[in-house]
Order: structure tokens, then sequence, then C-alpha cells
């Protein structure tokens, strides 16, 4: 990946640019100094917009293989490395335990990532972002690596759900941020609340329902998608958001990044938008 290279279609005029750390330098989301959280969000999605499917081998929601790619993979961890708090849900929690899902709750400890770890000791940042597991059942497993790797862990609810197993976590050592007033984890709330204990770049692990509250409580700063040159069709599928319609939010482009043919055979765009919000 450290050669490869991409070419600039926005900002204009177009360019050749290398892959390896255009997220990190040139297209980045981290801020500093600044008082309110900066929040960035992430997903692969192919040109019919999906962003999971069922196929006939597996019945459950899941990313599809094609989907997926090595330079895509590495921006994803270079937005990853900017951040110093991780929102993730526990459906991801559930799936990783079975295998389902890759560890992605990390940088990998290979030494082709190991710039973006130089690059976090180069930001003060501590060697892994903590995390938040956002969830309305509160039935997950924490996996083995979070403790492994020093991560302070968050479990965020909304106040309607059991108080019991919000007692169950606390018994833990977990702390509980109640950040909305339904079942639901809502995206003002849950921000204010990790503003509260000092956290500025926040980034999204999460699925399409985390999306649609941090555009509706107009929380989401930086939108990344990386958009895959394949259609899948398919019956039951998931698309980027899930949720009421939205009236207020406009994307504006800040980079497009063509890649001609990935690793998996496809070409894909890398896409950043900066959210405005109308008043």
């Amino acid at each position: 990946m450290s050669t490869k290279q991409l070419l600039r279609l926005f900002p204009q005029p177009p360019a050749a640019c290398t892959l390896q750390n255009v997220y990190l330098q040139q297209f980045g989301w981290r801020e500093s100094g600044q008082k309110k959280p900066v929040v960035a969000a992430n997903f692969v999605t192919s040109l019919d917009g999906r962003i999971a499917a069922t196929t006939r081998t597996n019945p459950e929601l899941h990313l599809p293989e094609s989907l997926t790619s090595g330079e895509d993979f590495r921006l994803f961890l270079e937005l990853h490395a900017q951040a110093d708090c991780l929102i993730t849900h526990g459906k991801y929690m559930r799936s990783l335990a079975s295998s389902e899902l890759g560890n992605i709750l990390q940088l990998p400890n290979t030494p082709e990532y190991e710039d973006l770890h130089a690059w976090r000791r180069q930001q003060g940042l501590r060697e892994h972002p903590d995390v938040v597991i956002a969830s309305s059942s509160l039935e997950f497993p924490l996996h083995p690596s979070l403790k492994e790797s020093g991560q302070k862990v968050y479990v965020a609810a909304g106040q309607a759900t059991d108080p019991d197993l919000h007692r169950h976590w606390q018994a833990q050592g977990l702390e509980v941020l109640l950040a909305g007033k339904s079942g639901m984890v809502q995206g003002k709330p849950l921000i204010d609340a990790l503003a509260q204990r000092g956290y500025r770049n926040i980034y999204l692990i999460a699925g399409p329902r985390m999306l649609h509250t941090m555009l509706e409580d107009r929380q989401l700063d930086t939108l990344y998608i990386s958009i895959s040159h394949q259609v899948l069709g398919g019956q039951t599928f998931r698309t980027l958001l899930e949720g009421e319609t939205l009236a207020h939010c406009r994307l504006q482009l800040s980079s497009l990044l063509l890649d001609e043919v990935s690793d998996n055979g496809c070409g894909q765009f890398f896409v950043s938008y900066e959210c405005i919000y109308d008043t």
C-alpha cells in the first residue's frame, strides 16, 4: 500500500496522490484544541447502496466480502488512528464474539501499520482509543482485547433500558452513560456525555441507526464513504441510514479519490463530506 496511487478528482485540479496517509495528512478529520468534539463516521457501500446484505448461504445481515479491500481497510485505519474514542454497538460485539466479524477495536500491531502507532505517539495519544458500546438490549459480551489493550470502556443506553442491566455492567467496573429518554441511544446526549469526560475526536464504527441519530441531532461533522464499483442487489439489505426522513442536513464535498482497481478486482471511490446543518 505504500506506493499505491489514487487519482484525486476533488479538490481540483485532478492529480495523482499516494493512498498511504491520504486520510491521515491531507483529508483527515482530527482537530486539536477545540471545545466541542469533532465526530466522524465511515462506511463502505456498493453502487446500489448496500452496506450489509443476506445471501443464500448466510441468512444473517453481514458485510459482503466482495465490498472489502486492503485499500479501504488501510484508509479505515487512518481514520481510526485519529480518534480518542470509538463508538460501536452491541450487535458488533456479539458478531465479534462469534467470529462473524473481525476485530476493529484496536489498531493492528503489525509492521505494516506501525506508522499509525507512531503517528498516535507523536500526537500524544494513547496506544488505542477508548470505546463506547451503544446498546438497547445491554446484552453483549466484552471482547478480551479491550482489557488486554487497556482501553476504557463505556456502555451507552437509553434511560428506558433495564436498571438491573445497568447495575450488571457497573458491577464489572464499566460506567453506564444514559443518553436519551427512550430505550435507544440518542446522538446529542451521548456526545455531550463524552465531551464532559474530555473526549474531542470521536469516530463512529457503528451502524445506520447510530448514523441517523448523529445526523438528526446535528452531531456528525465529517462523513467518509468508500463506494465500491459493483452492484449487489438482494432481497434483504441495509443502507447507510435507518430512521425518519432527515430534512436539515446537506453534505458538502470535501474530497473525491478514485482507486481504479483495488485488490478485490473492483474500482472504488473514496469520498469525504462535511455535514452542513440548516438553521
